[in-house]
């Protein structure tokens, strides 16, 4: 199947700095991309350029068929986006963000009041509907603010950190919304510093210093690396480019 996105030698530069270093690759519909790495590695600045909110420096990049210098605005209209910072109005209710965000991306009345009675019955979000998002627990703020993003239906949906501050059990209630929104086949496009959340993707690179050191199933990558866990073939990576400064 042709790729959802692709991208080659994608580079971004901010004056002498390399954020970004010639990165390669391509993902597949409905597959499950951990973009995984460091803090500062570079994964939120790729991101960046293939949501169309910050222009390349160099190299060519599609999302959804779009190209990521040109047709920006199309890029916005087939993707979902959530940040890694909380990104809801907190003084609205759950039912008024769900509507907000309904009515930005387009969505007609009747399609929205069926989404949204479909979505709070799916979070358990029943008694909660009228209640200011900003009285919810950090967990459910998240869970919402994903299921918001995946509202329209995108070919694609963008998750920055998405399990960022959440305890364990939490982190693994979300995986399982991003398993069903991947049975649905939207693209599920993941950044994440944990590295026991690339064993939940279909397919993970590792950025090291903005350069796409490794990429592979997990169970491939641990071979390769004679590891035992995605822990360890991060440290071998990290210590490979350490000797090699």
């Amino acid at each position: 199947m042709q790729a959802v996105i692709k991208a080659d030698k994608l580079s971004k530069h901010f004056g002498h700095f390399t954020a970004v270093n010639e990165i390669s690759f391509e993902v597949a519909p409905g597959e499950i991309f951990g973009f995984l790495g460091a803090n500062g590695a570079g994964k939120t600045t790729a991101m960046r350029m293939l949501c169309g909110l910050s222009i390349p420096t160099s190299g060519t990049a599609t999302v959804a068929g779009f190209d990521v210098y040109k047709q920006t605005e199309e890029i916005k209209k087939n993707i979902g986006y959530m940040s890694q910072k909380f990104s809801l109005y907190e003084d609205l209710t759950v039912l008024e963000n769900i509507r907000f965000y309904g009515g930005i991306y387009g969505l007609s009345d009747r399609d929205l009041q069926q989404k949204s009675e479909t979505l709070i019955t799916r979070l358990n979000l029943q008694n909660e509907a009228k209640k200011l998002v900003g009285s919810l627990p950090l967990g459910w703020k998240q869970k919402l603010s994903f299921s918001v993003a995946v509202l329209h239906e995108p070919k694609i949906v963008f998750l920055d950190e998405p399990t960022g501050g959440v305890d364990p059990v939490t982190r693994r209630q979300f995986w399982d919304l991003i398993y069903e929104v991947a049975d649905r086949g939207i693209t599920v496009f993941v950044t994440t510093h944990y590295m026991d959340e690339a064993e939940y993707c279909n397919r993970v690179s590792i950025m090291v210093d903005g350069s796409i050191e490794a990429l592979d199933t997990p169970p491939k990558l641990k071979q390769q690396f004679s590891a035992n866990s995605m822990d360890e073939v991060f440290y071998e990576l990290a210590r490979g480019a350490k000797r090699s400064e």
